[in-house]
């Protein structure tokens, strides 16, 4: 079972969020700050020298991007990066109404988003588990493990994922996946959209974003950006109500400096939220089968969080065609809640055997990360190279408490009766907690070598000490690391559309969870090797490749048992190995034919050769498509498709007979479809309906306990641009 220990977050003093109306005031609040730059430009100059500043990509219209820096931090397009990287953009997230983390990430090839619970989640790509998210390319590994909360999309302007490893730009190397949400940043023109939505379940929301000058030189920019959203759910007694704010200034203060700075929050408040889930299997090994609609929570329980953000970066030309970047990252993620876990296997006759486990904690979790790199070209041997050099700093503080409750065990009535009828009891027997700090210091460099017209080679390193002390629910959470992971990539064009390209990365993470003795586990460590094709047509806006690779990543952390006297999980240590091959179109396959399309097989075995991590699909196949109806001006049509092949988990459990239990999800198809009519160039109205065959499905097999996904369900948009 899950661990029993909450790993949220709490409650800021900053209790209530701006209205969308003082968006623009709070920019001019903070425009003080930077009153000096209001006349650094003098009118009528050029103020778009500084290009370059673009942290990840420079968007197209549609579901292409020109180029990319998440790979390698030079400015690259996917056809010049040595490894797989796909972009989800503004334009297909609104087509599908993909407004969180997990909505667009299932959207992404080959990567699984493992929804354990209503309010945490897990990820995966290439078999292995996905560690890092980023904003503008910096960030640091989950503290957990995972995304704790809802993520919403309203701030970004894109999300970038890069499979495969990249160790040279997140510290250490992970051979599954970075996620690199692009944030929206302030337009020289003035731009507003306003957005209402009303779906299933008595969902609402409203979407506002400003953006544009705030003095007549143009040298001084804003934007705002504020969702709110509420409603219920599917799930028996859950609601959510998430709020989130975004402001950013950037400002010219003189030839080629660039100033940008930034405040985020979003504030998650659910009610009845999962910890842990469904119970899978009954006593005698055979599959329960609830209602779509079972929760096992119940109605006192919450699971809030907060994460605010702030950010500053300041941007230098040096001449030429170098450019010097610093960034300063700042995040506290805060929550609180009274959690209610079930546990037990109940049995198939009577449905008794479940008990009760409530829980009540409280987190903290600050994060400062500091970050500083030059990157421009030079002359070699008569031809122009490009070379990227940096250091990084980061701290990460962690606080956590959880308290129990005396009436741990009580016996629960069958989950098919379950109404959430469960006194709230006092939380006061006995607690335990973490606290803990890690420190992660790097130096990094790249260098993209002109070798022919056809053939460039990137080189890579990153040097990195990692040091963590304190403690872990009564376990000694102190490491020190000190390694140097390298990064080899070449790409070869075949043509004036093709090139080949094949990279090579090692592998360095240290862990934090703990073996049966308490011990932590050593650091995974491994290779990643990637060879593949890709291609780019109608001046890129149609992007195409094959990518074929190979993981081998050495004491992976797995699951294995809970320790009822120290309240903890413990893991092991499994060896495995992960071959496959991915292939993905993205872009405009013809004039008002939009497409994003992938597939994903693989193979995943341990140090003996027998199947591991068999609740990750083996294949895969993502698909979103709109496409402009000419006979019908203004009006588009579109499909998402999200398929995979079955799975399933050996329970580590035996039924009534002595058999092995085993829980099996069939594969599955969800469907979604979209049609949006344009009244004109301002107002649109769209319509989405997702699993439109109703499937009813295991939304995950991660943990021994699991809950089923959504229904058929539909939402309906009004957005207003100006």
């Amino acid at each position: 079972m899950p661990s029993p220990r909450p790993r949220v977050t709490a409650p800021l003093p900053l209790r209530s969020l701006p209205r969308s109306p003082l968006a623009l005031c709070l920019l001019a609040a903070l425009a003080p700050a930077l009153a000096q730059a209001q006349q650094t430009v003098p009118d009528g100059s050029d103020a778009t020298d500084l290009q370059g500043v673009e942290v990840t990509a420079q968007r197209l219209d549609g579901y292409a991007v020109r180029n990319s820096a998440t790979a390698t931090r030079l400015n690259l397009s996917p056809r010049e990066t040595p490894q797989s990287i796909s972009v989800i953009t503004r334009e297909q997230m609104d087509d599908f109404g993909l407004d969180d983390a997990n909505a667009v990430l299932a959207t992404a090839t080959g990567v699984n988003v493992e929804k354990i619970e209503t309010d945490r989640t897990y990820y995966s790509a290439r078999g292995f588990d996905v560690t890092n998210f980023q904003m503008d390319g910096l960030g640091l590994p989950f503290t957990n493990g995972g995304q704790e909360g809802d993520l919403d999309t309203a701030v970004y302007e894109r999300i970038e994922v890069l499979r495969g490893a990249n160790g040279l730009l997140s510290s250490t190397g992970n051979p599954s996946a970075t996620v690199n949400f692009v944030r929206k940043r302030p337009t020289r023109e003035f731009q507003g959209t306003a957005g209402l939505s009303l779906g299933s379940w008595n969902r609402r929301r409203l979407d506002l974003d400003l953006s544009g000058p705030l003095n007549e030189a143009g040298s001084l920019r804003g934007r705002a950006v504020a969702a709110y959203q509420d409603g219920d759910s599917y799930l028996d007694r859950y609601a959510l109500d998430k709020r989130v704010f975004a402001g950013a200034l950037e400002a010219d203060l003189g030839p080629g400096t660039l100033l940008t700075v930034g405040f985020s929050q979003q504030r998650n408040r659910p009610t009845a939220p999962m910890w842990g889930a469904l119970p899978l299997y009954y006593s005698d090994g055979s599959a329960t089968d609830y209602d779509v609609s079972t929760n096992p929570s119940v109605p006192w329980s919450y699971w809030n969080t907060t994460d605010t953000r702030a950010y500053a970066e300041l941007s230098q030309a040096l001449g030429g065609d170098w450019t010097l970047r610093a960034a300063l990252n700042y995040r506290e993620l805060e929550g609180g809640g009274d959690l209610f876990y079930v546990y037990g296997t109940p049995d198939r006759a009577t449905g008794l055997g479940l008990f009760s486990y409530p829980s009540n904690f409280n987190s903290t979790e600050y994060e400062s990360l500091a970050d500083l790199y030059a990157s421009g070209g030079f002359e070699l041997g008569g031809r122009r190279h490009e070379l990227m050099l940096g250091l990084n700093s980061a701290r990460n503080q962690s606080n956590q408490l959880s308290w129990y409750s005396a009436d741990i065990g009580t016996p629960l009535p069958p989950m098919e009766q379950w109404t959430g009828a469960y006194p709230r009891p006092s939380f006061d027997a006995y607690a335990n907690g973490a606290d803990f700090l890690t420190r992660r210091d790097s130096l990094y460099a790249s260098a993209r070598w002109n070798l022919s017209d056809r053939l460039k080679l990137i080189t890579g390193a990153n040097h990195t000490r990692i040091e963590s002390s304190g403690q872990s629910y009564g376990t000694a959470h102190r490491y020190r690391a000190d390694r140097t992971t390298p990064y080899l990539g070449a790409v070869y064009d075949l043509d004036a559309n093709l090139s080949l390209y094949a990279s090579y990365a090692r592998i360095f993470n240290p862990q934090t969870e703990v073996d049966v003795n308490h011990r932590v586990l050593e650091p995974v460590q491994g290779r990643h090797t990637e060879l593949g094709l890709k291609g780019e047509w109608f001046e890129q806006r149609l992007n195409a490749s094959l990518a074929l690779f190979r993981v081998e990543q050495d004491n992976t952390a797995e699951y294995a048992g809970y320790d009822t006297q120290t309240l903890s999980s413990y893991y092991r240590g499994i060896d495995a190995t992960s071959t496959g091959f991915e292939l993905e179109v993205t872009g405009r396959v013809a004039p008002g034919w939009q497409l994003a399309a992938g597939y994903t097989q693989l193979r995943i075995e341990d140090a003996d050769g027998d199947d591991a991590r068999t609740y990750v699909p083996r294949r895969t196949l993502r698909l979103s498509t709109t496409y402009d109806i000419a006979a019908i001006e203004g009006l588009s049509v579109g499909a998402q498709l999200r398929w995979q092949d079955e799975i399933h988990r050996d329970q580590g459990a035996q039924d009534t007979a002595g058999r092995p239990i085993v829980t099996r999800q069939p594969s599955y198809a969800l469907l979604g479809l979209m049609a949006r009519y344009r009244f004109n160039e301002k107002f649109s109205a769209s319509l989405n309906l997702d699993n439109v065959t109703d499937r009813k499905y295991i939304n995950s097999l991660y943990w021994a306990q699991g809950y089923y996904g959504a229904p058929r369900n539909a939402m309906l948009s009004l957005d207003y641009r100006f």
